[in-house]
């Protein structure tokens, strides 16, 4: 009988740090054997916004603990593990640092091939770990630094077909918060609120609406909220804010996606039609509703990552881990992190004033 793989993964790209153990089940199938997830909202609720400085730090601090909590949750031991995966980027440098240098001296010591993982791949693939995906499949990545609809044919093939200009949705979502006077994250709280408002108050833009093809751009929508919050008087006004806000994405997502899923047809030929939408903003249930909705009238099938694997998390880490573990695609241990690191590597870097669609 052949041993199981037993792949480690570690994430440390922004304010969460976390491990996971996965491996397979007799079919083939990945299974998650433990997945801790500590998160930092404490350390940076005061400022409004993750201090890299400080989550580096507090990566430092908790990364050993975080990692045999893994070890010892998954029931397994450390000298059993086959491979260890870390996020190599994108992300915040001085924090990829912590848990990309962890996994390297841990794979060394153990005598272990090491895997540099890619972050937005352990979106793509995170539904992997609750449903049987095969590719190829449209992917919507929605979280707090990234908007994209790409095309997945393979492992590490991506075709970019849109992207933000400018924020990424998520972070669209914690701007408005903070203007409404929400703790940070706030973003999902926008959702609470949006439930007490009334969605058609307050009319609100929807930059590139109508051109663009499937790229995103949500700054102006930001700055409309901004100067909305300036005249807010009660908090009847904050919940129609709210409620006006996340309509407003919905139009806009409903809009591009259709935009995108006739590209990805005219790309792919696909002979099932896969929508995977995955990333922290993937758990809003207004989104998630809308897009199912959308799917079923345009004949695609919907695969969503748990609600818990939303999020960063190390059990997606380990899963792109997995899968090149099989191919036998390791890493020196000498790779590099990367701050700016694109699945499409070939796709024009559209941020910023000028940009022409």
């Amino acid at each position: 009988m052949n041993k199981k793989p037993l792949i480690l993964g570690i994430e440390s790209s922004c304010d969460e740090t976390a491990a996971s153990i996965i491996s397979e089940n007799g079919k083939g199938n990945p299974i998650v054997l433990s997945n801790i997830v500590s998160s930092q909202v404490d350390v940076h609720k005061e400022f409004g916004g993750v201090v890299p400085e400080l989550a580096a730090r507090s990566h430092i601090e908790k990364i050993d603990w975080i990692v045999q909590k893994a070890i010892d949750d998954s029931g397994i031991k450390i000298e059993d593990i086959d491979a260890v995966a870390s996020t190599a980027g994108p992300g915040l440098i001085v924090c990829l640092s912590v848990g990309l240098s962890f996994g390297k001296a841990l794979a060394g010591s153990l005598k272990k091939p090491f895997i540099a993982v890619n972050h937005l791949e352990g979106h793509a693939l995170s539904p992997k770990l609750n449903s049987e995906l095969n590719y190829p499949y449209l992917l919507l990545l929605i979280s707090g630094g990234h908007s994209q609809y790409l095309s997945v044919k393979n492992l590490g093939e991506y075709k970019r077909l849109g992207t933000t200009i400018d924020d990424a949705i998520g972070e669209a979502f914690d701007k408005t918060a903070k203007l409404l006077g929400i703790e940070f994250p706030g973003g999902p709280q926008i959702e609470v609120l949006a439930k007490k408002g009334d969605p058609d108050r307050y009319n609100l833009p929807k930059p590139i609406f109508n051109k663009g093809g499937c790229n995103l751009s949500f700054a102006g929508l930001k700055t409309a909220v901004l100067k909305i919050t300036k005249e807010i008087k009660n908090d009847q006004e904050k919940f129609d804010l709210a409620a006006s806000f996340q309509k407003t994405i919905i139009e806009i997502l409903f809009k591009k996606t259709k935009i995108a899923f006739t590209e990805f047809e005219k790309q792919i030929k696909p002979k099932e039609k896969k929508f995977v939408v995955a990333g922290g903003v993937a758990a809003n249930k207004g989104i998630r509703n809308m897009l199912i909705n959308l799917c079923k009238k345009e004949k695609y099938n919907p695969i969503f990552p748990p609600i818990e694997l939303c999020g960063d998390n190390a059990a997606m880490i380990a899963m792109v881990g997995l899968e090149k573990f099989k191919l036998k695609k390791f890493d020196n241990l000498d790779y590099p992190g990367k701050p700016r690191w694109p699945l499409d590597e070939k796709a024009a870097f559209l941020k910023g004033a000028g940009v022409k669609l």
